[in-house]
């Protein structure tokens, strides 16, 4: 089953039991997917939509509201903070769980002393190799703060 059949069938499960907050993020997904359709039909390339692409717009929507629920805690909104903290968890549900910093210090420490890194200058090397080997995996801001800690030592 591909990653949009999935996200169809529980957009009509959340449906079928009413839910509206996931509906509603159901919802978004679905139009942020047909515009995805849009693009890659009218682009210079055309292509048909793929898991790959369906995963970079659901870390785009988890990216846009974690910077919500930050500015949110920082203006007491309680309520509009619930909201996006549950459209994250259903966001995340389709993505490969993400490494914790435990796990990505010693994936950066590994990828640093493969590639011979040594200071700030090869960080564009070690990342693109992170990319290549863990893009569904890590948390690239995370990553960007421990390689700066480790090749600054």
């Amino acid at each position: 089953m591909s990653l949009r059949e999935k996200i169809e069938t529980d957009y009509k499960n959340a449906l079928k039991s009413k839910d509206k907050n996931k509906i509603s993020t159901y919802r978004l997904i679905l139009a942020g997917i047909k515009d995805l359709d849009i693009n890659n039909r009218s682009g210079p390339e055309k292509k048909e939509t793929d898991d790959e692409d369906i995963k970079k717009l659901l870390k785009k929507m988890i990216k846009q509201r974690s910077e919500s629920i930050e500015v949110y805690k920082k203006n007491n909104r309680i309520d509009l903070l619930e909201i996006e903290q549950s459209e994250v968890l259903i966001l995340s549900e389709y993505l490969p769980k993400q490494l914790n910093d435990e796990e990505t210090r010693k994936i950066c420490s590994e990828i640093i002393s493969s590639t011979g890194a040594s200071s700030i200058k090869d960080m564009g090397k070690v990342m693109g190799e992170l990319k290549k080997k863990y893009s569904d995996t890590i948390d690239f801001s995370k990553a960007g703060v421990i390689l700066k800690e480790l090749l600054n030592k």
